[in-house]
């Protein structure tokens, strides 16, 4: 099996069920409070472990219980944790999450130690991305940083895989160039591209590539997915209709079940499907790490 690397965030995330979002001024009632692990970089790094790859993660917490608990809550799930870094500067990084009674949710992010991700931090661990073979790369720490190391993985010879969350308009030419795969969902890739949604998505899809980018996987939601190759290929693949309990967390358990299935050496919509059954099972529960299946629950209920 081929090593996993994930460059990354990790935060803390205090999370409540609300009827709906606020509004500017209003005040709500919530209820259900849970404090769970979470960070895109975290979540997908847990996830590609639970799936059974290899997986190392790369980030940085803050000296603080928060960070300790994210460091041993990934090494529980089998990721290697031994290379984060630990800074007295900051605090763990936080997620704000509000959930709505559709099974909607908002995010406020407040990076604290993901913003200490920087060059020289990767510059220290090029050993570990020379010797891995897929690298996975979301926005929550600087972006200056995201396109420095997927230069290098590059250079390396290394897949690399990103997944531009959150999103925001003009990323570096250079960091959609260096990505083998770029795996936004639906309201993303308007993002990057500052258009609204009266943009078709094949016009879209076209407007990206002429920015740098290669192959091009889009999240759909209900709709599926859709993966539109450099090479003309095109590959739709439908959701699995289950009922949502809390979306937290499914665009990276996707994200990570795709490169699980390509570190096994599968074709690219095998690894979609195996993809969407990850994601579909992690909207029937609640948070984001404590929602994200084993691999044996997928199979099983891939069976079902």
């Amino acid at each position: 099996m081929k090593k996993i690397v994930v460059i990354g965030s990790l935060n803390m995330d205090f999370a409540v069920n609300v009827k709906h979002a606020p509004k500017v001024g209003e005040t709500i009632l919530g209820d259900d409070f849970r404090l769970t692990p979470g960070g895109k970089g975290a979540n997908q790094a847990y996830a590609a472990a639970k799936l059974g790859g290899k997986v190392t993660m790369l980030g940085a917490i803050g000296d603080d219980t928060y960070g300790q608990m994210l460091m041993d809550n990934l090494r529980n799930a089998g990721v290697c944790v031994d290379y984060l870094k630990k800074t007295k500067d900051s605090s763990t990084g936080m997620a704000l999450i509000t959930v709505d009674e559709n099974s909607d949710n908002s995010i406020v992010v407040i990076q604290g130690a993901n913003k200490e991700v920087d060059i020289p931090y990767i510059d220290s661990m090029l050993d570990i991305i020379k010797d891995c073979d897929i690298v996975i790369f979301q926005l929550e720490i600087p972006v200056e940083t995201v396109a420095y190391a997927a230069r290098r993985a590059k250079e390396f010879g290394k897949t690399v895989i990103l997944d531009p969350a959150p999103a925001q308009c003009d990323l570096p030419q250079e960091l959609l160039e260096n990505a083998d795969v770029i795996k936004p969902n639906e309201n993303e890739i308007l993002t990057l591209l500052g258009a609204d949604d009266s943009l078709a998505l094949d016009n879209a899809v076209g407007l990206l590539r002429e920015k740098g980018a290669k192959n091009i996987l889009v999240t759909l939601g209900a709709d599926g997915s859709c993966y539109y190759g450099q090479d003309g290929s095109e590959i739709h693949v439908p959701a699995n209709k289950v009922k949502a309990v809390d979306t937290t967390g499914a665009g990276d358990s996707y994200t990570a079940a795709f490169a699980v299935n390509l570190s096994e050496k599968k074709d690219i919509k095998s690894a979609m499907k195996f993809a969407s059954r990850v994601g579909a099972m992690a909207v029937m529960k609640a948070g984001a790490q404590t929602s994200i299946p084993t691999r044996e629950e997928v199979e099983l209920w891939a069976e079902a």
